[in-house]
């Protein structure tokens, strides 16, 4: 059983940064694909970024592209999320997600909120 622990959310004014981190418990190998999604209230949760473990370079929606930055650390089963530029649009509730083989794992998530 894998669980996953995002931590790093907060306010923060536009223009600002933050790093959102996910930390993966459990022990797992093979092919897994760690993802940031996020969420508002009444809208359904989207994807934001996505990273392998296989070298392949990282995918991001265009709402975030040159503004977020997401990266894995393989050894310690951390993914970061590095967000730039923010904007009040982009305040939501950020959830990290793991496709492991065939399963597949949602953590509790971690909000941000991004003040005008």
């Amino acid at each position: 059983q894998v669980q996953l622990v995002e931590s790093g959310g907060g306010l923060v004014q536009s223009g600002g940064s933050l790093r959102l981190s996910c930390a993966a418990s459990g022990s797992f190998s093979g092919p897994s694909v760690m993802a940031w999604y996020r969420q508002t209230p009444g809208k359904q949760r989207i994807l934001v970024a996505a990273i392998g473990n296989n070298g392949s370079p990282p995918t991001y929606k265009d709402f975030v592209q040159g503004r977020f930055t997401i990266t894995r650390d393989n050894d310690k089963n951390i993914v970061y999320l590095q967000m730039d530029s923010l904007k009040p649009e982009d305040t939501a509730v950020y959830y990290c997600h793991a496709a492991i083989r065939t399963e597949t794992y949602w953590g509790k998530g971690t909000l941000v909120t991004v003040s005008s």
